[in-house]
């Protein structure tokens, strides 16, 4: 795997009570190979050449305890926004092990992104973090099935095993759920597979699916969806074309529809969607926590 340099490994955001509550961001890579068609990260906005070839960042967990040994805040860091941290390279170099690790050791707490099962291997790092600050993980599933997820997300696990890893966590106690995002048009929209999609998500442990019922399309990143749509779905970019023209938020027909019917299942099985609802079950007052460690 190339290396590259980097001068900061974990940027301060302000999001407030949005988007997980994150305080911090990280991305221990460059890059990702999961081949999903529709990934925004594609954007030529990011600056990422060669996005399918991950890449590494030249002593990034020394750069990461630096800075984590400066910080008072011990908030929750935000790990693969824009590439997935555990990329099959994970498993040699181990830059997302060990970057957990510190997140224990200065008692930060994380919220992962990600497709992969890889994350089963860490699982006795974030029920360490757990014990001590926040932890949420948010696995990407956008359909309930298998062949479709195969096409879509082509070099990732497809769904079934990715229900099994937030069976996994959940039984572990780790706080996890589903980013049901994109929702891709003519393609995942369908109202009885998002009903399919909940009901799995429910027998699975999940606690939360977040979703917007659109997909993005910018420069390059729209090339290459459509690229992908002509291979497996013939016909399909003239309409969406029809439908969208070059406007960036493709948001799904009847999308006010659909999404009544995705909160009516979500209240049906007990499942948070609301943003601020899923914060607040998941963060824990680590004020108290210290005291009661303490004594």
């Amino acid at each position: 795997m190339e290396f590259i340099k980097a001068k900061t490994i974990m940027t301060k955001v302000n999001y407030g009570d949005q988007w997980y509550g994150v305080d911090y961001n990280m991305n221990l890579y460059r890059g990702c190979c999961h081949g999903c068609i529709y990934c925004d990260s594609r954007s030529n906005c990011y600056h990422i050449d060669d996005f399918d070839i991950p890449k590494g960042k030249e002593n990034a967990l020394a750069i990461l305890e630096s800075e984590l040994s400066r910080k008072r805040n011990k908030g929750v860091v935000g790990v693969g926004s824009m590439s997935d941290t555990y990329n099959p390279f994970e498993k040699q170099y181990e830059q997302t092990r060990g970057a957990l690790k510190l997140l224990s050791e200065y008692n930060f707490g994380v919220a992962i992104d990600t497709k992969s099962d890889l994350i089963l291997r860490d699982i006795d790092l974030l029920k360490e973090i757990n014990a001590k600050n926040n932890v949420i993980i948010k696995v990407t599933i956008t359909t309930p099935d298998d062949e479709l997820s195969a096409i879509i997300e082509p070099h990732v696990c497809v769904s079934s095993r990715r229900f099994e890893v937030i069976r996994t966590l959940s039984d572990n106690g780790i706080f996890a759920g589903i980013m049901m995002n994109p929702v891709l048009p003519f393609i995942t929209d369908r109202q009885e597979d998002i009903r399919k999609l909940i009901r799995m998500a429910h027998y699975a442990g999940a606690k939360f699916i977040q979703t917007y019922m659109a997909v993005t399309l910018r420069e390059n990143q729209r090339d290459y969806y459509y690229e992908k749509l002509d291979q497996y779905f013939p016909g399909l970019k003239e309409r969406y074309r029809k439908c969208y023209g070059d406007r960036y938020s493709c948001v799904v027909p009847d999308c006010r529809n659909l999404y009544k019917a995705f909160t009516e299942e979500c209240d049906r099985y007990g499942i948070l969607y609301e943003m601020s609802d899923i914060i607040k079950a998941y963060k824990k007052d680590i004020k108290t926590t210290e005291q009661i460690s303490l004594f």
